[in-house]
């Protein structure tokens, strides 16, 4: 069983305009405690990508004393924004892609995070962490899901999860070797099954 994009991915994105100001993106990563956002026009369309890389580029950013350069602009300099930093090709992936397609994306491109598209528009964020955070509960999930469904055969049957690889301890004949096999199976994020 395969897993969805949409079943994993931060919904609803926390998206900004070409025309949010860097301080105000800045706060937002900060903030949400995330890496990047994707950068939206009229309706959620994607324009672009602003990252945690993109903000801090700017050296001034990190240096306390006024410079030379900002003494001589006027009143009617605009405030930076959005748009002056960001990235305008952008890899994606859709919420009906496989969770496999995302990875393949994040490892073959070094990117964090991955604007997911739905019919066009931004309908959320996947990112590494959000796989380190599956990968990392992973087991538990398993063991409780693979316990669910066979205790209504047999309950004392014990069920042990490591790495994805599920080992039930109990049955004894050949039917309930085979059922337990096949229940456990279907669990998503099962990578085999074992029967003592």
């Amino acid at each position: 069983m395969t897993m969805l994009i949409r079943d994993l991915m931060t919904t609803p994105a926390v998206t900004v305009t070409a025309e949010t100001p860097i301080g105000t993106a800045l706060g937002l990563l900060d903030e949400r405690k995330i890496t990047a956002m994707p950068v939206v026009g009229k309706g959620g369309v994607l324009e672009g990508i602003v990252s945690e890389a993109d903000l801090v580029q700017d050296a001034d950013l990190l240096n306390d004393r006024v410079p030379i350069a900002a003494v001589r602009t006027t009143a009617d300099t605009p405030p930076r924004r959005v748009a002056d930093v960001m990235s305008h090709l952008v890899a994606t992936v859709d919420a009906d892609d496989d969770l496999e397609v995302a990875l393949d994306l994040m490892w073959s491109t070094m990117v964090k995070s991955l604007p997911v598209l739905g019919k066009g528009r931004v309908v959320g964020m996947i990112s590494r962490s959000d796989v380190v955070h599956l990968l990392a509960g992973r087991d538990d999930r398993i063991r409780a899901e693979v316990r669910e469904l066979l205790a209504a055969e047999c309950p004392d049957w014990q069920v042990d999860v490591h790495d994805g690889v599920v080992t039930v301890s109990g049955p004894a004949d050949p039917h309930e070797r085979k059922l337990a096999d096949v229940l456990a199976g279907t669990v998503k994020g099962v990578v085999a099954v074992r029967i003592h």
